[in-house]
C-alpha cells in the first residue's frame, strides 16, 4: 500500500543523452509533479551548471528516479527509500528502450548500485558513497559513461564540507560532461 495515490514523477524521451538517475520524488515533488523542484535541484542545476529551462528540455535531459512515486515518511520524518516495485516493474524495460543515452548521473546509491550493474559493472561489495563518487572515473566506463554523485539534498551539506574534493575534482568534470551533452 502506497501513502499516497500514486503520481509518477519522471521526464523521459527518446532523444536525451544525458540521464539523472536519482533515488525517489519528495513530498514537494510529489506534490508538485516536476522532478528536482525544490532546493535539491537548485543545488543539482547549479553542479551541472545548466539554466531551469535546459534542465527540464526532455528532449536534451531525462529524469527518472528509481522510485517513481514519493514512498513516504519514516518514523524520524525522513524519506523512505525507494520502493522496489518500481524499478522490478518499470526500469529494465524503461532504460533498454532509452539506448541513446551517453551518460547516468547516478545519484545516491539505490541509482548507484542499479545503474552500474545493469551495465555490467557492479560497484565493489562494501564500497562507500564517498569512495564511489571520488573513483567516479575508475568505474565510470563508457557508452553510456556513468557519473557518481551524492544526493543534492541539504541533508548532504555535511558530506560536501568534509569532502572539499568534491567541488574541485568532480564538479569541473560534471559540467564538461554535461555541456557536452546538451549542446
Amino acid at each position: 500500500m502506497l501513502p499516497h495515490e500514486p503520481r509518477p514523477v519522471l521526464r523521459v524521451s527518446g532523444s536525451a543523452r544525458l540521464l539523472i538517475a536519482s533515488q525517489a520524488p519528495g513530498i514537494r515533488v510529489h506534490q508538485s509533479g516536476l522532478p528536482f523542484n525544490d532546493a535539491s535541484g537548485d543545488r543539482l542545476r547549479l553542479w551541472m551548471n545548466v539554466s531551469r529551462d535546459a534542465f527540464y528540455d526532455e528532449s536534451r535531459i531525462a529524469i527518472a528516479p528509481m522510485g517513481f512515486c514519493f514512498p513516504g515518511h519514516g518514523p524520524a520524518r525522513s524519506d523512505l527509500p525507494p520502493r522496489p516495485e518500481c524499478r522490478a516493474l518499470w526500469h529494465d524495460e524503461l532504460f533498454a528502450a532509452m539506448g541513446q543515452v551517453d551518460c547516468v548521473l547516478a545519484i545516491g546509491r539505490y541509482a548507484q548500485d542499479y545503474h552500474f550493474a545493469r551495465l555490467g559493472r557492479p560497484l565493489p561489495k562494501g564500497a562507500r558513497l564517498d569512495e564511489i563518487v571520488r573513483r567516479w572515473r575508475e568505474f565510470a566506463g563508457s557508452a553510456p559513461k556513468i557519473i557518481a554523485l551524492p544526493h543534492p539534498s541539504w541533508r548532504n551539506s555535511g558530506w560536501l564540507k568534509r569532502n572539499p574534493w568534491f567541488d574541485a575534482e568532480v564538479l569541473p568534470a560534471l559540467r564538461e560532461e554535461v555541456a557536452r551533452l546538451i549542446a
